[in-house]
């Protein structure tokens, strides 16, 4: 599964709709099997139809799933909103293009605003949810945290387990012992040790995960399992 954010010419974040499906397209190309999840983020893009313009996307620029941040929420040095009216539009733009929700957890309110998605027919299992851990003002890289929130679940639920900055390495390592997946990368944390002195690669951070699993004896699920266990369609 791959989590995607694009970028203009200059590096800058884009919510451009042809700069997302060249993007799309061109890891299909290298990865045709791969599950693409496409962002929906509000940190910089608040309106609903920027935040949206990957989700109307054919053929193969169209993405199997994409990010819903579940509420606001504030970051070490910035927020970002996401409004109720904000989440069940872009949950309702998702479900009428056939795009299931990647849906991003920080704290236990996100879980119960998820089962308010469900009771409103706008979302449908199985749920696969993120949770992020460590961020300062949300939920911790705790195994009590951690607990609470996955206790929390709706049932047919799936989820994985991320950590912001430098506590990714530990709700990595629960996600490998207890989740059901993890996530990892860049997008969360720049380094590969806690001492922050050495530069990290996306490689290295899933290699890290990949030897945690097995020296664990939890082998890595194929694209065609997880599109299997999340009820999306396999790849022509």
């Amino acid at each position: 599964m791959l989590h995607l954010h694009a970028r203009a010419a200059d590096g800058s974040p884009s919510c451009d709709r042809e700069v997302f499906g060249d993007l799309v397209a061109a890891v299909r190309r290298r990865v045709p099997d791969a599950i693409i999840v496409t962002t929906t983020s509000g940190r910089r893009a608040p309106e609903v139809e920027q935040r949206a313009a990957s989700l109307t996307l054919q053929g193969e620029q169209k993405p199997d799933m994409a990010s819903l941040t579940l509420s606001s929420l504030n970051f070490s040095s910035e927020a970002s909103v996401s409004a109720p009216s904000t989440v069940m539009r872009l949950a309702a733009i998702m479900k009428e293009h056939g795009i299931r929700p990647e849906l991003e957890v920080f704290d236990l309110g996100m879980v119960n605003f998820a089962k308010v998605l469900i009771d409103k027919g706008l979302i449908e299992p199985p749920f696969y949810f993120n949770i992020l851990l460590g961020n300062p003002a949300s939920a911790q890289a705790s195994l009590l945290h951690l607990g609470t929130l996955v206790a929390d679940l709706p049932p047919q639920s799936v989820w994985s387990v991320a950590g912001i900055g430098r506590h990714q390495a530990l709700a990595n390592a629960l996600g490998v012992v207890v989740g059901h997946g993890v996530r990892t990368g860049l997008e969360d944390n720049l380094w590969l040790d806690s001492e922050r002195t050495l530069l990290a690669t996306n490689l290295q951070l899933v290699e890290r995960i990949a030897a945690q699993a097995a020296a664990l004896g939890r082998p890595l699920a194929s694209s065609s399992q997880v599109r299997s266990r999340l009820g999306l369609a396999p790849r022509p």
